[in-house]
C-alpha cells in the first residue's frame, strides 16, 4: 500500500491539505497565459480561416476585404469583454453562460448552455491536440505515421500535469504562451517599422499560384458572412475566465475581471495588427505555407525569429487545450451541486484539482482522437457552434437581467448586450448552416442528448434525496435494549433514513455503538454534530477531520486502534448502510466507498463487517418538502 501510495505520489505530487487551496489558485500573473492560451492561439488560424473563405473565390482581392470581416469581430470581442466582466461581478461562483442562463432564462436554457460549453471544451482540447499534432508531423514527415500515438501522448502529458495541480500546469504552459504573445508582438512592431521606413515590400506571387489562387467571383453579404463565422474561431475561450472565476486567489472577482481585460487586449492588438500586415503584405493562404508563417517569412527572413515564430505557433496550439483543464472540471463541480452530473465531480482530489472532471476531459478527447485519427479536417465542423450558443444564451441571459433588475445606466448595458446576442446568434446560425453538411448536424442531436441526461440525472438525485429524508428522526429510532458489549462502529455521513436503519441495527446486536463520520468539510461537519445533537441520539458521534480528503485511510486507522485495545474473545462489528440502486445508470451516480472499505477491512482478522442494505422503492413517494441540502451529499 506504502508503494502505491509513493508511485502516486511520483506522478502527482504530495497531497496537499484542504486548507491549501488558496495556494493553489492562480493570480494576475499566471492566469493570463493560463486562461488565454486557447484565445491566443486562435488567431495563429482565424485569418486564414477567413482568408480560406474569400480567396477560391475573390482572389488576390480577398485580401482587400478582410478588414470589413475583421472589424465586426473585434467589435464583439469588445461586447463580450464587458459581458462577461459583468458576469464575473454579479456570478462570483463561476459558471458562465450555465449560471447566467439558469438565473435569468431558465433550467431547460442552462442545461443547454451547459451542453454546449461541454462540447466546446472538449472540442477545444481535442482539434489544439491534433493541429500541434499536424504541426509536428509537417515538420518531421518520417512521423506521419504515428499521428495518434503523439496525440495520444500529449493528451497523457496535460492531463498529468493538471492533476498534479493548477499551480505546477500554469507555471509550465504559462512561459510559452508569453512567448508566443511576445513574438507576435516583434512581428507586428517590425513588420510596421520596416512598412513606414518602405523596407517591406508586399509578397509577389507566380502566376501559376495567382491561378490556383482563382477567384473571379463577387463580393456577397453572404460570403462576408461566412467569412466573419470563420474567423469568429478566434473568439474560443474567451468565455473560460468567467467559468473559472473560483479558480483565482481572491479577490478573485477583481483577479478574473482583470485577467480577462489583458487577454482582450492582448488579442485584439495581435489579430488587428497581423490583419493589417496581411492587407499591407497582400498574402494568401497557400498549400503548405500558413499566413502566419509567410508573414514571418516576409517580416523576419529566413532567420532565427523566423523560426522561433513557427516553433512558439506550434506550441501555443498544443497549450490551447489547457485552457479547457481549468474551466470544463470547475463547471462540472458546479453542475454536479445542481444536481445535473454525477456527484463525483464535486470532489478534488489529491492535488486539490477537480481530478473527476479533468479525467473525464482525458476519455472524451482520447476517444474522439482514437474515432476521427486525430484529424483536425475531421474535427472542426465541431467546433465553435457550442461555444457561439453559450455566447447567445449568455448575452440573452443578462439582457433579461438589466430588464428585471434595472440600476444605473442599464439601457446602456442592455444595448450592449442585446447587440452581442444578435451578433452570436446571428455567428451560431451561420456557423451551423455552413458546416452543416460536414458533420455539424450531429451537434443537433448530441445537445438535446445531453440536455435529456442531465435532466434525468436531477430527477433522480431529487428522487433519492425524498427517500432518504425523515422528518421526524426519533420516533423512528429504537434505542438498544442488548447486554452484549462489544464494539459497534456504524460509519456515518449524514442524517438520513438509510442512517437510521443502519443505527437501529447496531442497536439490537449491542449496547455499545459509536458512530464515526470522517470529515472532508470543516463547515458540514460542524452542521452534523449541530444537527445530531439536537436531534437527541443517544449514540456518540466520533467526527475524524481529513484535511487530504481521504475517507478509507482514516476509517482503517481508527478501527485499528481500536482492534489494539481488544481482550480475548472480543470483536469489533463495522456497520454500513448501502443505497441499493435498480440500474446500473443509478449506480454510477453514486460513490461505492462501501466497497473500498470493505476491501480494505477484509485483512483485519478481529473485525467483521455488516451491510445494511437501504432499498428504495417507486411505490413510496414521501411528500416534497424542504429537503436538508447535504442528506444526499453526505450519503453519495
Amino acid at each position: 500500500m506504502h508503494s502505491k501510495r509513493k508511485i502516486k505520489n511520483i506522478l502527482l505530487g504530495n497531497t496537499l491539505k484542504s486548507n491549501d487551496l488558496e495556494g493553489e489558485k492562480m493570480g494576475i500573473l499566471w492566469g493570463v497565459p493560463i486562461m488565454s492560451s486557447d484565445a491566443v492561439s486562435s488567431v495563429a488560424y482565424a485569418i486564414e480561416e477567413m482568408l480560406l473563405v474569400l480567396a477560391p473565390v475573390l482572389g488576390l482581392s480577398a485580401v482587400h476585404y478582410l478588414g470589413y470581416v475583421t472589424l465586426p469581430i473585434i467589435l464583439l470581442f469588445l461586447v463580450l469583454a464587458f459581458s462577461y466582466s459583468q458576469i464575473i461581478a454579479n456570478y462570483p461562483n463561476g459558471g458562465g453562460a450555465y449560471i447566467v442562463s439558469s438565473e435569468n432564462i431558465g433550467r431547460g436554457s442552462s442545461m443547454v448552455a451547459a451542453s454546449a460549453l461541454i462540447i466546446d471544451y472538449v472540442m477545444t482540447v481535442a482539434v489544439s491536440l491534433s493541429a500541434a499534432t499536424a504541426a509536428l508531423i509537417s515538420a518531421f514527415p518520417e512521423f506521419a505515421d504515428y499521428r495518434l500515438l503523439f496525440a495520444l501522448l500529449f493528451l497523457c502529458t496535460i492531463t498529468l500535469l493538471n492533476l498534479r495541480g493548477m499551480k505546477e500546469s500554469s507555471k509550465l504552459f504559462g512561459a510559452p504562451t508569453y512567448v508566443f504573445i511576445i513574438i507576435m508582438l516583434v512581428l507586428i512592431t517590425t513588420g510596421f517599422v520596416r512598412l513606414i521606413t518602405g523596407n517591406l515590400p508586399p509578397v509577389h506571387y507566380s502566376e501559376t499560384i495567382q491561378s490556383v489562387a482563382g477567384g473571379s467571383g463577387t463580393i456577397s453579404l453572404f460570403l462576408l458572412l461566412r467569412a466573419f463565422s470563420s474567423g469568429c474561431s478566434a473568439l474560443t475561450g474567451v468565455e473560460a475566465v468567467s467559468n473559472a472565476v473560483p479558480s483565482f486567489r481572491e479577490p478573485s472577482q477583481r483577479n478574473a475581471k482583470r485577467v480577462l481585460f489583458i487577454l482582450v487586449g492582448i488579442i485584439i492588438t495581435i489579430l488587428g495588427g497581423s490583419v493589417l500586415l496581411v492587407i499591407s503584405l497582400n498574402i494568401i493562404p497557400l498549400e503548405g505555407k500558413t499566413v502566419i508563417s509567410q508573414l514571418g517569412m516576409a517580416v523576419f527572413g529566413p532567420g532565427p525569429m523566423f523560426y522561433i515564430l513557427q516553433f512558439a505557433t506550434s506550441l501555443i496550439l498544443l497549450l490551447a487545450a489547457n485552457t479547457a483543464y481549468n474551466g470544463l472540471p470547475t463547471l462540472l463541480a458546479i453542475l454536479a451541486e445542481d444536481g445535473f452530473v454525477p456527484r463525483q465531480f464535486m470532489h478534488r482530489g489529491t492535488r486539490l484539482s477537480f481530478s473527476n472532471g479533468i479525467m473525464f476531459i482525458f476519455f472524451a478527447v482520447a476517444f474522439l482522437l482514437i474515432v476521427f485519427k486525430a484529424e483536425t479536417h475531421y474535427l472542426i465542423p465541431f467546433y465553435a457552434i457550442g461555444v457561439f450558443l453559450s455566447f447567445t444564451l449568455s448575452q440573452y441571459g443578462m439582457l433579461v437581467r438589466w430588464i428585471r433588475v434595472k440600476g444605473n445606466g442599464y439601457w446602456y448595458k442592455m444595448y450592449i448586450n442585446g447587440l452581442g446576442a444578435i451578433m452570436t446568434a446571428t455567428g451560431t446560425v451561420i456557423v451551423f448552416v455552413t458546416k452543416f453538411s460536414q458533420g455539424a448536424w450531429a451537434l443537433a442531436i448530441l445537445i438535446p442528448v445531453l440536455v435529456y441526461i442531465m435532466h434525468r440525472i436531477e430527477i433522480h438525485y431529487q428522487f433519492v434525496g425524498r427517500q432518504l429524508v425523515v422528518n421526524d428522526f426519533m420516533s423512528h429510532y429504537h434505542k438498544s435494549t442488548s447486554h452484549d458489549t462489544n464494539l459497534c462502529i456504524v460509519l456515518t455521513g449524514g442524517i438520513n433514513r438509510s442512517v437510521l436503519k443502519a443505527l437501529n441495527y447496531a442497536n439490537l446486536i449491542t449496547s455499545n455503538v459509536v458512530a464515526l463520520h470522517i470529515a472532508t468539510d470543516e463547515k458540514q461537519s460542524q452542521q452534523l454534530q449541530k444537527k445530531w445533537k439536537e436531534t437527541g441520539i443517544d449514540i456518540p458521534l466520533e467526527v475524524i477531520m481529513s484535511p487530504y480528503r481521504e475517507l478509507i485511510e482514516p476509517v482503517e486507522e481508527y478501527i485499528s486502534k481500536k482492534e489494539a485495545d481488544l481482550l480475548p474473545g472480543e470483536m469489533i462489528t463495522v456497520v454500513m448502510s448501502r443505497f441499493m440502486e435498480e440500474s446500473w445508470f443509478a449506480n454510477i451516480l453514486h460513490n461505492q466507498t462501501t466497497y473500498f472499505i470493505m476491501q480494505r477491512l477484509r485483512k483485519h482478522r478481529n473485525v467483521s463487517m455488516v451491510l445494511v442494505p437501504y432499498i428504495y422503492s417507486t411505490v413510496f413517494k414521501p411528500a416534497p418538502k424542504q429537503i436538508d441540502e447535504n442528506t444526499e451529499k453526505d450519503r453519495a
